[in-house]
């Protein structure tokens, strides 16, 4: 099974996109590369890259979850916030991969993926820290880290300095989860999407996401910090929204794909019971 299929975005940039939806990046400079996220760790995913370039591989990942981070043991100079190790580790083991991925694909396709398919578990892989500020020099291309907490406490984003291009994963999309125990409360959510929005003012003029569609508005995060406001005063739609188990709202109504039906970029999947920085009653 073809797990994956690559778009080439231009000449430093290959999006790869997996067959549960992730979008991931790959990144060349002229004497060495980057993958931004690893996927769920299934699918040869190494065995692909290493077909695409041939340079000295770096691997970023954007944060720990289960869909972006388990690819990780497939690959050697792998950098993460060291905030979301722990996360990393929960979601190592493989029959919560397998869950994954049974939740987002019809039986017959699911049927089809191999038990050897899977990169086997590495819970106490050793990262390399990513930190805020950091800068990777590809030869003439230039990845800048950006810490956007909030969907997990070690989400990064990554500025492409000479493309002009801000690749926000899953810290700021069109599905942002701010329900789950790692996450942030909305108000604060707010303020450090304010945060990076002034940090990288002018420094982009293409904005790509790691779900479904792999490029959205420039402004998604003035409209996303727009939005948080409307959580707090109570202007959402409020849509119900179940993942795994765990109940929430969507704010704005949206399409099967994300995208919502006001036209605008940048959409939160939220917990009422946490809104607010300090527990007040909503």
């Amino acid at each position: 099974m073809d797990y994956y299929n690559t778009e080439k975005v231009n000449e430093h940039i290959t999006a790869i996109r997996s067959l549960t939806g992730e979008i991931l990046y790959l990144i060349e400079g002229e004497e060495e590369a980057a993958l931004i996220d690893t996927c769920l760790g299934v699918g040869q995913l190494k065995e692909l890259v290493t077909a695409l370039t041939q340079k000295p591989l770096n691997v970023l990942l954007t944060h720990g979850h289960i869909d972006h981070a388990l690819g990780a043991p497939e690959f050697d100079r792998v950098y993460m916030n060291n905030k979301d190790v722990e996360l990393y580790k929960a979601m190592s083991p493989l029959p919560e991969r397998k869950g994954y991925m049974e939740a987002g694909l019809s039986p017959e396709i699911f049927s089809q993926i191999r038990e050897e398919d899977f990169v086997p578990p590495m819970p106490e892989k050793e990262f390399l820290d990513l930190e805020d500020g950091m800068v990777l020099d590809l030869g003439g291309i230039h990845i800048v880290a950006v810490s956007y907490p909030g969907h997990t406490q070690g989400s990064m984003c990554f500025l492409i300095r000479e493309e002009k291009i801000l690749i926000l994963g899953d810290a700021c999309n069109n599905s942002t989860f701010l329900f789950a125990p790692e996450s942030s409360p909305v108000e604060e959510y707010r303020d450090t999407t304010v945060a990076v929005a002034e940090k990288t003012k002018g420094r982009y003029d293409r904005v790509f996401i790691s779900h479904q569609v792999m490029e959205t508005g420039c402004d998604i995060l003035e409209n996303m910090a727009a939005l948080c406001g409307d959580i707090m005063e109570r202007k959402t739609d409020d849509v119900p929204f179940e993942f795994m188990g765990m109940k929430a709202c969507v704010a704005k109504k949206c399409n099967e794909r994300f995208e919502r039906l006001d036209g605008k970029c940048g959409n939160v999947i939220y917990s009422k019971e946490r809104i607010w920085k300090e527990k007040k009653e909503v």
